[in-house]
């Protein structure tokens, strides 16, 4: 079922009364029908988008250049979060305002739809549970695969829009559909569509779009991936965007820069337990829950004096934090890594053989050995170990510049 929105009008939108007309409804998947609907709504017309905008530079100036290709635009804010944590204001009033301005700045109509009960369910209680069992997640990977490009996409196909676009650094092979001339869309005709590495590398989040899929990929679009930052907000001041001179989010989309154990802390109960030198077997330290730390953490273990412990393991059954002074320490290296729920972009894993791999966003590409084991696990093989990864987070799989897929380290 579509979600019902707010429409802001362009003309009007500053003054709209935010709270009272948004709804929330059921996730849902994409059918088949719903794409190949879009794809017969593209022929002889302009294709019609719907652009996710969260009141930041990145999407105010992926509007702006979807406008200024011609395509027929409508933004959206999704209402995701509301909801403050310990130190840091949630500030989804200030974002939806910086949103409205842009869309009157654009002249486009913008659309408000509450998601905040998927969003709870898919990412945030995800997250819980996941650090419960020990792990290590990634909550942006999620809202990307769930939220932006499940039920926002299935929203936008259902009110008649051919694709969805938001802000993220990625690329497309520059394929024009039906003849309409775009640096955005790949034919929807052609097998296969792609996910590629951004320009910016500093930039590139395919590591957080792996889990899209590829039906969602092909009915996605991505302004800004032949685009630097640097580039993205020298466009947006050329724009006078109301966004132009904000500063970009930091840390997990709903958590900000607070620290992930105070966010946990509103959902799980203390649980004391002790900190043991993995190396001496000598008790040094006390903590309220061994969920709250993750390998290879270094700071805030409360454990003074000398040189700085790391966290090399977790023993949730006992309760107990290992640490240990050797930053090189065995157990923070990993030579191998076995993975679990694995998503393909092509909807087939790939042949074995050596691929770049990245084990965090911002983490370095290194080459490796991928082995499937079914569609949904895989091994991986690194000549070089990598240092620090914990259970629960995810490893991407790119063959040159395109994103294959990825999976979730067991």
């Amino acid at each position: 079922m579509a979600q019902d929105a707010t429409w802001i009008n362009r003309a009007n939108a500053i003054d709209l009364d935010d709270g009272t007309q948004e709804k929330s409804g059921d996730n849902g998947g994409i059918t088949p029908q719903q794409f190949a609907a879009a794809s017969a709504a593209l022929v002889g017309k302009n294709p019609k988008v719907l652009v996710g905008m969260s009141g930041g530079v990145d999407s105010s100036v992926a509007a702006a250049l979807l406008v200024e290709q011609g395509f027929r635009v409508v933004g959206a804010y999704m209402k995701n979060w509301t909801l403050d944590v310990p130190g840091m204001q949630c500030p989804w009033a200030e974002d939806l305002a910086y949103a409205k301005r842009t869309a009157v700045k654009l002249g486009i109509d913008l659309r408000v739809y509450d998601f905040q009960e998927a969003y709870k369910h898919d990412v945030v209680d995800y997250l819980v549970r996941e650090y419960e069992a020990g792990r290590t997640p990634n909550p942006d990977v999620m809202c990307n695969q769930h939220v932006k490009f499940g039920l926002f996409l299935q929203t936008a196909l259902e009110e008649g829009f051919d694709y969805v676009a938001t802000g993220h650094y990625a690329r497309r092979p520059a394929v024009s559909p039906q003849g309409y001339q775009s640096t955005f869309l790949t034919d929807v005709g052609s097998p296969g569509p792609q996910l590629m590495r951004a320009i910016d590398e500093h930039k590139d989040q395919t590591y957080f779009l792996y889990r899209m899929g590829g039906k969602a990929l092909s009915r996605a679009l991505f302004p800004l991936g032949g685009h630097t930052k640097d580039q993205v907000r020298a466009m947006a001041a050329e724009r006078a965007l109301p966004a132009a001179n904000r500063p970009d989010s930091q840390g997990i989309c709903f958590i900000g820069e607070a620290p992930i154990q105070d966010f946990l802390r509103m959902y799980v109960d203390p649980k004391p337990g002790k900190i043991i030198d993995a190396d001496t077997r000598e008790t040094v330290g006390a903590h309220d829950g061994a969920l709250f730390y993750t390998i290879g953490q270094r700071k805030g273990l409360g454990v003074g004096g000398g040189q700085p412990y790391y966290v090399v393991g977790k023993d949730m059954g006992a309760n107990v934090v290992y640490v240990s002074h050797d930053a090189q320490a065995q157990d923070l290296q990993a030579s191998e890594l076995a993975l679990e729920d694995c998503t393909w972009l092509s909807g087939e894993s790939p042949a074995p053989g050596d691929y770049f791999v990245r084990t965090r966003h911002t983490g370095q590409l290194v080459l490796a050995r991928f082995d499937p084991q079914g569609e949904a696990n895989g091994h991986v093989r690194f000549g070089v170990p990598q240092e620090r990864v914990a259970s629960g987070q995810s490893v991407v799989i790119y063959d040159g510049e395109v994103c294959l897929g990825g999976g979730i380290v067991r």
